[in-house]
């Protein structure tokens, strides 16, 4: 399948993206109302970046007890109570006065749900779609989070100007209300993908499975780490520069929906591959220049250009689908998309942590030598695994 045309007819596609703009819609806005709020109640930029990426950091914890059930659920039913419970999470966010263990308290509710819903998400996309047309797909599905947040970030700047960041939050809970709607009146009511009931140790147990093969471990650990220590040096725009955190935001957005833009639609699938190092090399090096303390327009062109390095887990996903079995497609990426948030979250803490103690312009450039340096080994490791096995040489036979 090389054809948007193509695409869009296939049944189901079309409203599931569309419940997934309004759910990325509202995470945009209301991370960054609540990032904002935090800062001006506190003045730290640690606090600000762990509300904005703090549930994240909790899907860890629930990628250990709850991804069994990402192929063992129904996904329409599970995608729509977990809107519906973002939304009511949001809305307690806005009240006036909450304290902040309260606030925290939410954020991490919030992150340890939020680890099935990635799962369930992956696997239905993986259902709806066919094989041939999974990167294709995933590249409009992540060129729509990309433009999703680009609007919101933009959106969420600009609201905050006129309006406080608790009516923000209640806007943000409006549209997990209507990706809720749209998830449930939609999409189609399906079985599960895998028999037997959700549970801990049937999460274990898979995982373990998922994780023996050192390929997989390869992927994964590429899809996590590179990209979640600069997501943590994005967590500190907001302490970066206050006044324009909403326009760094929307540029990385721009620059990861033309990266996965270009990757999906224009790349031959047998190049597709052999991008996955310079992507990743791409979305770090930019960052170094912030040990320069750009300012906001040189600073959005840095952002724009790594931001489409994103673009390297298209090519990874594939990989991971390409040595994962179909009926573990669901859990499969939900440990991706576990591990990946669960890494950001440390990331923003790694980050807000170094910004706490030396500036937010040194954190990112440390954070962005780290990921390079990540990237180098990874694809070290990897070179490796593919070499031939070299016998020593036969002694003389006694």
């Amino acid at each position: 399948m090389r054809s948007y045309r193509t695409l869009f007819r296939t049944p189901e596609f079309t409203p599931f993206l569309l419940s997934f703009a309004a759910y990325a819609a509202a995470q945009t806005i209301g991370g960054l109302a609540l990032g904002t709020l935090v800062f001006r109640a506190t003045g730290s930029p640690f606090l600000s970046a762990v509300s904005m990426f703090g549930p994240q950091l909790a899907q860890l914890l629930g990628g250990a007890f709850l991804l069994s059930g990402a192929d063992r659920l129904p996904p329409r039913a599970i995608l729509s109570a977990l809107a519906v419970a973002f939304a009511s999470g949001t809305a307690v966010l806005a009240l006036p006065g909450l304290p902040l263990w309260a606030v925290f308290t939410v954020v991490l509710l919030q992150g340890l749900v939020a680890s099935l819903g990635g799962g369930v998400r992956g696997g239905l996309l993986n259902e709806i779609l066919s094989k041939d047309g999974y990167v294709l797909g995933r590249s409009v599905y992540n060129m729509l989070w990309g433009l999703t947040q680009m609007i919101g970030f933009a959106t969420g700047g600009a609201l905050l100007a006129l309006l406080s960041p608790r009516t923000c939050l209640l806007l943000a809970a409006a549209l997990y209300g209507v990706s809720a709607v749209v998830t449930r009146l939609g999409l189609t009511a399906r079985p599960p993908r895998a028999s037997g009931r959700p549970s801990l140790s049937a999460t274990w147990r898979t995982n373990a499975l998922l994780w023996s093969s050192r390929p997989r471990r390869l992927a994964y650990l590429g899809l996590w780490v590179p990209n979640g220590l600069i997501v943590g040096g994005d967590s500190l725009y907001v302490s970066y520069a206050p006044g324009a955190a909403g326009t760094q935001y929307a540029c990385g957005a721009l620059g990861m929906f033309l990266g996965d833009m270009a990757v999906g639609r224009l790349v031959p699938p047998a190049v597709r591959p052999r991008l996955a190092t310079p992507l990743r090399l791409l979305l770090a090096v930019p960052y170094l220049f912030f040990v320069l303390r750009p300012g906001v327009a040189l600073s959005a062109v840095a952002v724009t250009v790594a931001s489409a390095g994103f673009a390297a887990s298209l090519v990874l996903q594939e990989r991971l689908m390409s040595l994962t079995p179909d009926d573990l497609a669901g859990q499969a990426l939900g440990l991706y998309g576990t591990g990946m948030a669960a890494l950001q979250g440390i990331g923003a803490v790694l980050a807000g942590t170094l910004a706490q103690l030396t500036s937010p312009a040194t954190a990112m450039t440390l954070m962005a030598a780290g990921s390079i340096t990540v990237t180098l080994t990874l694809a070290a490791l990897g070179r490796q695994g593919r070499s031939p096995i070299r016998l020593p040489p036969a002694g003389p036979v006694g």
